[in-house]
């Protein structure tokens, strides 16, 4: 991989079937965790540029489920819905994305939150999907490789956000 640019996310396709999104971020990683952990912290950030969030259940738990609106600048509404498989704080969250109307492909998750240096954390975010079709429609219908980079870069920016 090459080296971050501290200033944006970055994007990757090691293969047909799964993308990752790798962001450093100039925060604790207990604080980065929380900032996904939380549907407080989730309305700030969570989704593409323009979009806004509506959380209608969490439970931040292995096995338990997060439903929510993504209200998209176009006026449009994305249900989506999530189950937790891994959660290892501050380190490790494992989901599955599990359907509503939104999406009609499944896929996992794998977010990770690497302390590199006190206050720096590298967030990563692997998504696999079970076959290439699946994939490129996400692309191509919801424009996930660009989505993914700036739901990153606006995690970053309202986490730094908090530490002032």
């Amino acid at each position: 991989m090459s080296a971050m640019n501290a200033r944006k996310a970055e994007f990757s396709r090691p293969s047909d079937r799964e993308i990752i999104f790798t962001r450093i971020i100039n925060a604790p990683r207990e604080l980065v965790f929380m900032a996904w952990s939380d549907p407080k912290h989730l309305a700030h950030w969570y989704g593409p540029d323009g979009f806004t969030l509506t959380t209608h259940e969490m439970d931040f738990s292995e096995g338990g489920f997060w439903r929510f609106i993504m209200h998209g600048p176009d006026g449009k509404d994305y249900k989506n819905a999530i189950k937790y498989l891994e959660i290892k704080a501050p380190q490790r969250i494992v989901h599955e994305h599990v359907g509503e109307d939104t999406v009609p492909v499944l896929f996992q998750t794998i977010v990770t939150f690497d302390s590199l240096k006190e206050n720096v954390t590298k967030f990563t975010m692997h998504l696999k999907f079970d076959k290439p079709e699946a994939l490129q429609y996400v692309i191509e219908n919801y424009h996930a490789d660009e989505g993914g980079t700036q739901t990153a870069n606006r995690l970053s920016a309202y986490v730094e956000s908090l530490k002032t």
